[in-house]
């Protein structure tokens, strides 16, 4: 068999196992995988030597914005940079977010979005929907399923925005889903409880004293929890399938487990940036540059999220990459109800979860595959073309050394921020090689991939990791 590249003498490793075998790549799949693949240097075109190295899935992070406009700004890393950044991270598919203007239709919107990525994506790309009218954009749920994209989102906040969708507008998601074949994705908080906070605490004299610190002293954890626990109660009510973005806290990891055990169709995610830093950030000179929504918490809800990741309640880690830089940022002028929230991410999610995870011994090196790479793909409707590496499934692979650390050093990242939530740290796990749909996007860890080479995925229904 002849072979555009072969992956030759590494440790193949997938989210049940790990087998030392070489991997065959023609055009745009894996074709073969064994022992000796190639009898001499003839049979292909390129040999990778990966000995000693892990040969992974390419990462799937499921949850990104790029070009965002957010906050009053418009978020700085965009389909060029932002994917640049995605594959030097090992990351080959990723999910943005469709959001429709005014009065856009759900396919208008889509449109618009796909028009963003096509010729500028560097690697593969799909869409979530967000929903910003239920009453108006429901009549167009079918149409964007038959689209290839079956995941939808809703936010329990912005409501000044005009994205915030009601409980009935949530129930009523769920039930059409449902039958639609669709999942709901919802952004948990609860809205009057914190503009209440938020208005009790928007003074003078408290922004002096405690700055943006007041991001976590008007986001107690019951703001997210209380909100997990009403969508899990409408999605217990209807039977319709329930996704959790960016949870952040250990109580919400302790209603996904109860709410899995008695049967409701819930999941969720967790993001790379509240398993490695928390609330204290906010203290420093720069705290306002870690503004997320939700925000960092405390140290236990890291550990209750790790558990979790562990355990299954937690199914997934992506990003939740928003990407403002230090001018942006600077908005707030001591107001940190002004800050455009949200940080780069895309190149430093392997990376973190693989060395506070394996590295930090709080995962194996399979499970980091699964909450990376497979798990997202299953649920995501992604897998087996994504999140696998079995003939058949699209050639996107990345190479990692088991052992050797790199500094984070914005000034020499992908991204278009001048700053990074963990620069100076030293973390293992960067893609050495990358690879998508058997083009090389990554080589020694430098990028060598091309605009337009990613392309819009489209999505069957989603499953179960």
């Amino acid at each position: 068999m002849k072979f555009d590249t072969i992956i030759r003498g590494g440790r193949l490793v997938t989210a049940t196992e790990t087998v030392r075998a070489d991997l065959g790549i023609r055009g745009e799949k894996i074709v073969a995988i064994g022992n000796q693949l190639a009898g001499t240097r003839h049979d292909a075109a390129r040999v990778i030597n990966a000995r000693g190295r892990y040969v992974i899935p390419g990462g799937v992070d499921v949850h990104v914005h790029l070009a965002l406009p957010f906050c009053g700004t418009v978020s700085a890393d965009d389909y060029d940079s932002g994917t640049r950044a995605a594959a030097c991270g090992g990351v080959t598919t990723l999910i943005d977010f469709a959001t429709p203007y005014g009065k856009e239709t759900l396919p208008r919107a889509l449109e618009n979005w796909r028009a963003r990525a096509e010729g500028k994506s560097c690697v593969d790309y799909s869409f979530h929907m967000c929903i910003t009218n239920w009453q108006r954009q429901k009549k167009d749920v079918q149409r964007i399923i038959d689209q290839g994209v079956p995941t939808f989102k809703q936010f329990m906040i912005y409501a000044k925005q005009g994205w915030q969708s009601d409980d009935a507008d949530m129930y009523s998601a769920l039930e059409t889903l449902r039958d639609l074949g669709g999942m709901l994705c919802v952004h948990a908080e609860s809205s009057r409880v914190l503009d209440l906070l938020i208005e009790r605490h928007h003074s003078r004299a408290e922004m002096k004293k405690h700055g943006a610190y007041l991001h976590t002293l008007t986001r107690p954890n019951f703001v997210e929890v209380e909100a997990i626990e009403r969508a899990i109660r409408w999605a217990k009510a209807t039977g319709g399938r329930l996704f959790i973005v960016h949870m952040s806290t250990g109580e919400g990891a302790d209603l996904v487990k109860r709410a899995r055990e008695e049967g409701v169709n819930v999941l969720a995610e967790t993001c790379a940036q509240y398993l490695a830093l928390d609330d204290s950030v906010f203290a420093g000179k720069d705290g306002h540059l870690y503004a997320t929504c939700p925000q960092l918490k405390k140290p236990r809800d890291q550990k209750r999220l790790w558990e979790g990741l562990k355990r299954g309640e937690v199914c997934s880690v992506s990003t939740d990459t928003c990407t403002f830089t230090r001018k942006q940022k600077a908005m707030w002028k001591g107001d940190w109800t002004r800050i455009p929230m949200g940080m780069p991410g895309l190149e430093t999610l392997l990376p973190i979860v693989y060395t506070r995870g394996v590295l930090g011994r709080r995962l194996t090196v399979n499970e980091f595959v699964d909450k990376c790479c497979t798990a997202p793909a299953k649920i995501m409707g992604l897998y087996p073309r994504k999140g696998a590496l079995r003939i058949g499934s699209d050639a996107d692979v990345t190479i990692i050394h088991p052992t050797n650390k790199r500094k984070v050093d914005w000034r020499k990242m992908q991204t278009n921020c001048d700053w990074s939530p963990f620069h100076g740290w030293e973390l293992a796990g960067f893609a050495e090689h990358t690879f998508c749909r058997g083009r090389q996007v990554v080589e020694d860890y430098k990028f060598v991939g091309r605009n337009g080479h990613g392309k819009f995925i489209p999505r069957s229904n989603p499953g179960r990791p």
